[in-house]
């Protein structure tokens, strides 16, 4: 009985993922939200077909948030085609260093102040709390390469980087509390946790994207070999990204995203930038298989090909690791120690502590007001601060910092699944209608 209960829930959850990329696009509503409501229905709080507690599954919700992340970072990389020397990128670079580091900073002195935490757990909770997520936030992303909104490549960019950019404020965070070395005065975080895993991290991904494109389209255009299965491909190189990476000491979430921008560069170097986009998206979902495989091989769309089909795979494995993490978290709600200090905490980070930061990250940028706005608005958390939250907890977090950093940072994500996904419809929605009544130049 109970596995029949599970294939409905699983059936009605495929209908439900195939009906959200276009009926729910129209009410303020997500499918995340409705991910959130079925993983409350199969916890102890409904059918109690599962329990999942937060520390003693503490590793396999770390391991499923990594992994989700991972997939939603290769494909946000993969959607930003600018060059690193264009302008575009000084947006999501500002907003991932400066406005993160606003953010820890914000949040470690509100809970030194009024939450009574130890120093190491402030720095922790700011670290788990400032990077925006890039799994939930796909509505108010980059919905195809070669998108030139400021607005939206701004919040791909940062959500890409600021997974990576949050890993050495956890670090200090842990290291504070005692559960990692900083070294003397610091100078290991700063040398190690800071400097090297960043720019290694970095390297490493944009190295392997270049060398492994570089690779499939010569043997593509050359040889007329490696042709299909483009799906490993996309799970190959974030796999070599992410193991290279942990290897060297460095930071994986940061090597995956560097690795789809890079793969996404290769191609618009290569390629002609938008020249090859006809065709290319007629041959993928074309049912003739070789037509698939003339342009794969094609000198001239080959690159545009390979891109757009490693992308369009990873979206939709991107969409089925959404379901499970976000359900998770549902499951998670029953088991929380539930505070009263999230009622004031929550709406005094997403109301106050994100628009300061990014007001003081976007400074003297060309942004608009508007556009300023709903980039304060739109700092969805999500799966990060999961994995950041459950992998302080693997390292040694104390329980009694465990159960508070657990109830804030839920408190947060479904507030945020929530608030942002009943806003996200109607803003963007008045934002493209401002953008198409804009007087062209």
């Amino acid at each position: 009985m109970e596995f029949a209960i599970w294939s409905v829930i699983v059936g009605l959850l495929l209908v439900l993922m195939a009906l959200g990329g276009t009926v729910l696009k129209r009410l303020p509503l997500s499918t995340a939200m409705l991910y959130l409501l079925v993983g409350m229905a199969v916890s102890p709080l409904g059918l109690d077909l599962m329990g999942p507690d937060p520390i003693a599954n503490a590793h396999l919700l770390e391991r499923l948030a990594e992994v989700v992340v991972l997939l939603s970072l290769f494909t946000a990389g993969l959607k930003l085609s600018p060059g690193m020397s264009d302008k575009r990128w000084a947006l999501p670079v500002r907003l991932a260093l400066n406005s993160m580091v606003v953010t820890v900073a914000l949040i470690a002195g509100v809970a030194w102040l009024f939450l009574q935490l130890p120093l190491g757990a402030c720095v922790l909770l700011g670290a788990i709390l400032a990077p925006t997520d890039p799994v939930l936030a796909s509505d108010v992303q980059l919905q195809q390469p070669g998108d030139q909104d400021k607005l939206r490549f701004a919040l791909t960019g940062e959500g890409g980087l600021n997974d990576g950019t949050a890993f050495p404020f956890v670090m200090l965070g842990m290291g504070l509390l005692g559960l990692h070395e900083l070294g003397e005065f610091g100078w290991r975080w700063l040398a190690v946790d800071v400097l090297w895993a960043t720019a290694a991290g970095l390297g490493t991904g944009w190295i392997l994207g270049i060398c492994i494109g570089r690779l499939v389209l010569h043997l593509r255009r050359q040889h007329k070999e490696a042709v299909g299965l483009d799906d490993f491909l996309a799970l190959g190189l974030i796999g070599l990204s992410y193991g290279c990476a942990i290897l060297l000491h460095a930071y994986g979430f940061l090597a995956v995203f560097a690795a789809g921008v890079a793969l996404r560069r290769l191609e618009q170097r290569q390629g002609g930038g938008d020249v090859s986009v006809a065709p290319v998206q007629q041959a993928l979902i074309d049912p003739d298989r070789s037509i698939a495989e003339n342009v794969a091989v094609d000198p001239q769309h080959a690159p545009a090909f390979m891109a757009q089909a490693v992308l369009g795979f990873n979206e939709q494995v991107e969409r089925i690791g959404e379901v499970a993490i976000v359900i998770a978290i549902g499951a998670l709600l029953w088991a929380v120690p539930w505070q009263a200090s999230a009622w004031w905490f929550v709406p005094l980070l997403l109301v106050v502590i994100r628009p300061l930061a990014v007001r003081v990250g976007v400074a003297r940028s060309s942004v608009s007001r508007s556009q300023r706005w709903l980039i304060g608005w739109f700092g969805i958390r999500g799966v990060g601060s999961l994995y950041y939250l459950m992998y302080a907890v693997n390292h040694g977090l104390a329980r009694p910092l465990a159960d508070q950093l657990i109830a804030l940072t839920l408190s947060v994500v479904v507030t945020s699944i929530v608030v942002h996904g009943i806003s996200v419809t109607p803003l963007m929605a008045a934002y493209e209608k401002a953008l198409r009544a804009r007087p062209r130049k």
